[in-house]
């Protein structure tokens, strides 16, 4: 049998009190990934290992989180401002620039697609509540294996392939994608027009959390799915 990928995952290095954790991360990015014939890795906090790391992997996950610091895309932090990660923030920034420069195919989930974005030039909205013309519910207070608010995808994308048309998903993040970098498509958009989902050039980026609903909700693999795509 053919070796299965070997899928860097990010990781927190926060206290993480939820359940079924694996080193600050659910267990539940392992599984679909595991789902889709990669071979997950968790990847510790290390920036100077960061090309090392790249450079053994197959293609990397940066998984969701906490806030990207605003200094990263050039801006001051404002009120509504959440937790920040710089450790974070500087080993992930360290390792999308190595996988990339090796070719690497890169998935973000949540915190991953806002980073992504941020990293190829664009900007983030700080606090999405405070943007008034976002109207749908993206922070559900249902379980996030819940379906939420639906997102419609561009015809021809990556995504679209997996998914089709429309999809429902879950939502649980206030920070969001403002402007988009130069490099990158938008894939989907909420029923109020905030971005949902970016590809590249081996880069697929989306804001809602497959990890958690594939096993309820099998449709939402196909996230996954076109990532592995991208390795072929």
């Amino acid at each position: 049998m053919p070796a299965r990928p070997l899928i860097g995952l990010t990781s927190s290095h926060l206290a993480d009190t939820a359940p079924r954790t694996h080193h600050g991360l659910s267990r539940r990015y392992s599984e679909a990934v595991e789902q889709v014939g990669g071979l997950p890795t968790l990847l510790p906090n290390l920036p100077d290992l960061a090309a090392d790391y790249a450079a053994q992997v197959d293609a990397v996950v940066l998984t969701g989180g906490v806030d990207v610091h605003p200094r990263h895309f050039g801006q001051h932090p404002r009120r509504g401002l959440g937790e920040v990660d710089e450790a974070r923030d500087a080993f992930e920034t360290e390792l999308y620039r190595a996988a990339r420069a090796l070719g690497k195919p890169v998935l973000g989930i949540c915190r991953g697609v806002q980073m992504i974005n941020v990293l190829e030039g664009g900007t983030l909205h700080q606090h999405l509540p405070d943007v008034q013309w976002a109207w749908a519910d993206h922070a559900q207070r249902v379980h996030a294996s819940t379906l939420g608010h639906e997102v419609t995808f561009t015809p021809g994308s990556l995504l679209g392939g997996t998914h089709g048309d429309r999809a429902l998903v879950n939502s649980s993040h206030h920070q969001a994608i403002d402007e988009v970098a130069p490099t990158l498509q938008v894939t989907a958009l909420a029923p109020d027009g905030v971005v949902e989902a970016l590809e590249g050039d081996g880069v697929i980026g989306v804001q809602w959390h497959p990890e958690v609903l594939f096993q309820a909700h099998p449709h939402a693999l196909g996230t996954f799915t076109a990532f592995m795509r991208l390795l072929n």
